[in-house]
């Protein structure tokens, strides 16, 4: 019998997320025959920045999403150094590397403590836990008591490296220091000793907690080192700049075809966004994003997703930390729902580990800014990663505003619609052949979305609850209350929170 499941909104993720699943019996077992993933909201910012001052768009892009700020800001502001011919003082470039990379730290916490291991282990019957899934939930005893138990601490590590990168960030999430040309905070000695403490913390944390739990579940659920592998198509653009020549990164740039260890250079003229399963004009399928165009069009025909397909050469590619991971040689186990998880945390501690060395290089007193004039035209791009993969900004400068601006996020990859020629994304194709043992509680679907941890806050609400009103509000942070961390004149870091009330 051939049953549709949907799930909508996907839970535990930033955003709001559709999936819809065919489930029918192949061999005498259920499992998943087709996918199709669905942004069910529309993401305008790329409208919002037009006509804008270049410096306006580090800060309004990082109201994009309160998980991944600090990516949308160095996009932005690596975009607009290479419009304006800027190489950043030393200083900026590391600190700007100290904010990202605890950025990555709090978000790899939070990924698979919070918003993953609920799918593999039975939570303790109290909120915000309940209501769960039961079904296939394997680990118990020892394991279980001691995942659950770090899921509590894993709060507060996540809270630490929130605080981390406030010193820098000046605050956290949208950390306002990031500007074009550099920096806007200063490194001293009482700052670089208060990140070395935190550090000093979440080390410890990541290699005898963290890891080994994500390798503890993955011994449990060792069939899901052969599930969720999708086209396995790998793409990474690179990230953490260890000189000023763009070239020279932790984590390199480079792409791999369908899990090949032959690792190929990425050629950005080679990228276009197609749209025609996207709520978008037609007239705007296949750009490369220098010259893209955001034109909503809804209703349409054959459309079912607000995000965008974006390919390489016509290929879907899957980023996050496991296309990094297997772009720069660290970890190339196999592309499966259990690899990404045993990326990301391998990555965690290369992050952290990269950040000791780091901070030790800041020169106290050293300049941190460069000026420059604003150029009255160009057109550059800023390409890095955030914690969940491969994020681009494409801007065009006219009469010294913005004439054209154009982003493609990680979850544009990961779920994206079909394309033109009608190949499934990532996220859609990673689904087919997932086993569902109850299709009332298909608890196997959401561990292959989960994987990928999507974010669709990358998405503009728009409603309009009277003829020519627009209300503009972005999306609330994974359901929980956001954490913002700031830094005082005094040094010291403090916490407030701040409830989106859904």
């Amino acid at each position: 019998m051939t049953v549709i499941a949907t799930i909508d909104p996907v839970t535990r993720l930033e955003g709001h997320l559709k999936l819809e699943v065919t489930i029918d019996t192949v061999n005498g077992a259920q499992q998943v025959v087709d996918a199709r993933a669905t942004g069910t909201l529309f993401r305008g910012f790329e409208s919002i920045l037009v006509n804008r001052a270049p410096d306006d768009a580090p800060h309004i892009t990082q109201r994009i999403c309160g998980v991944c700020p600090v990516s949308h800001g160095l996009a932005a502001v690596t975009a607009l150094d290479k419009a304006t011919s800027t190489t950043v003082p030393t200083n900026a470039r590391i600190m700007r590397n100290l904010v990202l990379g605890s950025n990555f730290v709090q978000s790899h916490i939070l990924h698979f403590f919070h918003l993953a291991a609920p799918d593999f282990i039975e939570t303790p019957g109290i909120q915000p836990l309940t209501p769960g899934w039961k079904t296939d939930k394997r680990i118990d005893g020892s394991i279980r008591d001691k995942v659950v138990r770090d899921y509590l601490t894993a709060l507060n590590m996540r809270r630490k490296a929130h605080e981390m990168g406030s010193i820098f960030g000046g605050r956290m999430p949208h950390p306002p220091t990031f500007v074009p040309g550099g920096l806007t905070a200063t490194p001293t000695a009482a700052k670089i000793a208060k990140f070395k403490a935190y550090l000093a913390e979440l080390i410890p944390f990541i290699q005898d907690t963290y890891i080994p739990d994500v390798q503890a579940v993955g011994g449990v659920y060792s069939d899901y080192a052969n599930i969720g592998r999708g086209h396995g198509n790998l793409l990474a653009f690179g990230v953490f700049d260890l000189d000023s020549t763009d070239n020279n990164k932790l984590l390199a740039r480079g792409r791999a075809q369908n899990g090949s260890t032959n690792i190929q250079s990425v050629d950005v003229a080679q990228i276009a966004e197609h749209v025609k399963h996207s709520w978008y004009a037609d007239s705007t399928n296949g750009l490369n994003p220098a010259v893209g165009v955001t034109t909503p069009t809804y209703p349409k025909t054959d459309a079912y997703s607000w995000l965008k397909s974006p390919r390489y050469s016509g290929q879907p590619y899957e980023a996050g930390a496991l296309a990094r991971m297997w772009v720069n040689g660290d970890y190339r186990g196999g592309v499966s729902v259990i690899h990404r998880h045993v990326a990301r945390a391998l990555e965690a501690l290369k992050v952290a580990q990269a950040m000791q060395v780091w901070v030790d290089q800041l020169t106290v007193g050293g300049p941190v800014y460069q000026s420059f004039t604003w150029p009255t035209t160009a057109e550059a791009y800023g390409l890095t990663e955030a914690p969940r993969g491969a994020i681009g900004h494409w801007v065009k400068i006219a009469s010294a505003r913005i004439a054209n601006y154009q982003i493609i996020t990680p979850t544009c990859w990961n779920a994206s619609p079909r394309d033109s020629a009608g190949v499934r994304g990532p996220i859609e194709q990673a689904l087919i052949g997932t086993p569902v043992q109850n299709i009332d509680e298909p608890i196997e679907v959401l561990r292959v979305i989960h994987s990928f941890d999507p974010c669709l806050s990358c998405a503009v609400h728009v409603m309009r609850p009277s003829e020519g009103a627009k209300i503009f509000t972005v999306g609330h942070y994974h359901g929980e209350e956001e954490i913002y961390t700031h830094t005082h004149d005094d040094g010291e870091v403090h916490s407030h929170g701040h409830s989106h009330g859904g």
